[in-house]
């Protein structure tokens, strides 16, 4: 316990010139769709959080599992939390890594980047490594990406019977700002 206050105190006294090198979004919105044969669903969160550190390009966000809203009905959120995601067992979901393109943050401009890291959902964790649209402007970084995301790879298991409702693979849009930390 020691060890994490000190480390954490080394963090916060570095933390006023680092501050300047980076950006926080804290309202990411992130939703996905399962195309299947006999049913689609749909849900949103607007709980995605994210931080990068502008300088080495290094990135992680999290969203809460139980923070998607917009089911079909309340019983297939119950499901979705409960069966598949096991979402007290496994709270979020996370993406760490690094913009593999460099990019000048303090130029204006819309710039087509593919970002490198680890996915973890549901407990599993696979490199990955998505595209990703940034414009950089002078309100801060906004992003968007389009995934596809196989079930199988994350150990997320459909039952036979529901097989035709529940598409096996599914896709996630996301977009967000990151924003400079208010000082």
């Amino acid at each position: 316990m020691i060890r994490i206050l000190i480390i954490s105190l080394l963090l916060l006294s570095g933390s006023y010139s680092f501050a300047q090198q980076r950006m926080l979004s804290k309202t990411g919105k992130i939703h996905f769709t399962s195309d299947a044969p006999l049913e689609l669903i749909e849900a949103s969160s607007n709980s995605l959080k994210g931080i990068l550190e502008m300088p080495t390009r290094k990135f992680a966000f999290s969203v809460p599992i139980k923070s998607f809203q917009g089911f079909n009905s309340a019983l297939q959120q119950q499901h979705f939390n409960e069966n598949y995601m096991e979402s007290d067992e496994f709270p979020k979901a996370t993406f760490t890594g690094k913009i593999i393109e460099k990019v000048d943050f303090s130029q204006p401009g819309t710039y087509q980047v593919r970002a490198k890291g680890k996915l973890n959902i549901h407990g599993v964790e696979q490199s990955r490594i998505f595209k990703v649209k940034l414009k950089v402007d002078d309100t801060g970084i906004h992003f968007s990406s389009k995934l596809t995301i196989p079930l199988s790879d994350h150990n997320i298991s459909i039952p036979q019977i529901v097989h035709q409702k529940i598409a096996t693979e599914i896709d996630v849009d996301l977009k967000g700002t990151l924003l400079k930390p208010q000082q």
